[in-house]
């Protein structure tokens, strides 16, 4: 697994600790994965509506005052005309690229953009990387006795929150003995 290999290359095997805040800036493809999770599968299909204070126009279209708008993040992330192969799970196409999400580049908002980004942005891509790093660091994640990732249910179901039709069952084996989470006093 490509995101295991960084790890290892970039922080070593790191036995018996987890993997810091430090550790997880070096990690170039684990933020190009957080990204492409962010693109696919945003957390909040809708951003919160806004209301428009005057008349405009967008895309050709004219939007009235006090119009009540959404920015839709999950139909942007499939979009053909931005995104090669857009329904394709392909974090390699951030390698490189500048793109970030926190509001400066259109194309992948999950957090919003302007004066009403998401006041929690900083915070929530801190942890996303650190625990996303941490589980990949510490157990092989595997699917329960009998499912094959071939046969995986990907499907979403519609709602305010982006759900996976079917929930996939995961179970994690740790990597090395996990002592070093529950130190015993001597």
């Amino acid at each position: 697994m490509r995101l295991r290999q960084e790890m290892e290359d970039v922080v070593g095997e790191k036995k018996g600790q987890l993997i810091v805040e430090a550790d997880v800036k070096k990690l170039r493809y684990l933020t190009c994965v957080i990204k492409e999770v962010a693109r696919l599968h945003p957390a909040a299909p809708l951003l919160i509506p806004r209301m428009s204070s005057q008349e405009c126009e967008v895309g050709g279209y004219k939007i009235p005052s006090k119009t009540l708008t959404f920015v839709n993040v999950w139909a942007i992330g499939r979009d053909e005309s931005i995104w090669e192969n857009a329904l394709e799970f392909r974090p390699e196409r951030f390698e490189g690229k500048e793109t970030d999400m926190v509001g400066h580049h259109y194309e992948i908002l999950p957090f919003g953009a302007g004066r009403r980004i998401c006041p929690g942005l900083p915070l929530a891509v801190s942890m996303l990387g650190l625990t996303l790093a941490n589980l990949i660091h510490c157990f092989d994640l595997q699917l329960p006795h009998g499912q094959s990732s071939d046969t995986m249910n990907m499907e979403e179901r519609k709602g305010v929150t982006s759900n996976k039709a079917v929930p996939t069952a995961i179970v994690p084996k740790p990597r090395f003995p996990m002592d070093f989470l529950y130190p015993t006093s001597a």
